[in-house]
């Protein structure tokens, strides 16, 4: 047993909740969370798209909510609508392992350096691991939100248009001719830089999103425990966790992922500019755009991925400490 933090005792004796860093075997641990990952991004990318469309709109001049724009989409776009720019944004991937790694590692060195409150560990380490992600992803991030809106009606008074924010000719084009369209413009507009449109939004989104989700994550963690009857399922108790703190954590960071895909698709310049704009069109409605598909999202994703996360860590943790993981 490695500290106190991470063995818990009940009826049925001691267990280890938290499987650390250091307790798993990584040739299991990498293919297994990848797999998992992918399977969730598959599952839930149409609220992606959903929640991208909502957030760039004014007012609610193409879709009305999360059901209208889901029955939209798939009548005037088909069930390809739902998917535009997966495939792009199915190389989040990569970044989704740095995420992790640079998640377990800072925690297990803020545990090696005596840090013990699993509470601030995950805080530090999601933010940390955020950072690292959003680095790597933004550029995937700012092509594949370009391909999510291409195409679709949105009305403008009287009138219905094509959002084409590029001004691109994607007519009888493939997919990979399209990503190659976008990434010549966006490159031919801006330079390097332009794939990073957009960086410090994501960064003031997404960080302090994962910091909290983390904490909250492992505060309810905390908090459903010390309730729950004896011999309750860890497990179980982790994937209600997750939910709730991804409920709290969109509620507390809802207009910074708004004013992030503004500034991303319709290069509507500094943040405190694009923040201006928002307030001058929605005031407070900034806190509940695009939320309903955002919750939706964030309740399932939550839910999945932890399943899926805390299932490839007793899976892949090592066999001296089989018999002291609890599912």
């Amino acid at each position: 047993m490695q500290t106190l933090d991470i063995s818990h005792m009940d009826g049925n004796g001691t267990y280890i909740r938290t499987i650390e860093w250091d307790m798993m075997n990584k040739y299991k641990f990498f293919p297994l969370s990848m797999l998992s990952s992918f399977s969730v991004r598959c599952c839930l990318y149409p609220f992606t798209v959903i929640k991208t469309r909502i957030q760039i709109q004014k007012h609610s001049e193409a879709y009305r909510g999360t059901f209208d724009a889901f029955r939209k989409i798939f009548k005037y776009e088909g069930f390809g609508g739902l998917y535009k720019g997966f495939w792009v944004s199915a190389f989040q991937i990569v970044s989704g392992i740095s995420y992790i790694t640079t998640y377990e590692t800072v925690r297990h060195f803020l545990q090696q350096n005596n840090v013990q409150d699993s509470t601030v560990r995950a805080m530090i380490g999601g933010g940390c691991a955020s950072l690292v992600g959003q680095t790597i992803v933004v550029p995937f991030d700012v092509i594949s939100q370009h391909m999510m809106v291409l195409g679709q009606l949105e009305k403008r008074g009287k009138r219905k248009v094509v959002v084409n924010p590029l001004n691109i000719n994607y007519k009888h084009k493939t997919k990979f001719q399209t990503f190659l369209a976008i990434t010549k413009e966006v490159y031919r507009m801006d330079g390097v830089i332009g794939f990073y449109r957009g960086y410090l939004a994501s960064i003031s989104a997404y960080v302090p999103n994962s910091a909290l989700w983390w904490t909250f994550y492992h505060f309810y963690q905390e908090q459903l425990a010390n309730m729950a009857p004896s011999g309750t399922s860890t497990l179980l108790l982790q994937c209600i966790a997750a939910p709730l703190g991804g409920i709290t954590t969109t509620l507390l960071t809802n207009p910074l992922d708004i004013i992030r895909a503004r500034l991303q698709v319709q290069r509507t310049g500094s943040f405190g500019h694009t923040f201006n704009i928002l307030w001058t069109e929605e005031k407070l409605g900034i806190f509940t755009k695009g939320l309903s598909p955002r919750l939706f999202q964030t309740v399932i994703f939550s839910f999945m991925i932890i399943l899926g996360y805390e299932s490839v860590k007793r899976f892949s943790v090592s066999e001296e400490y089989k018999e002291e993981v609890r599912w």
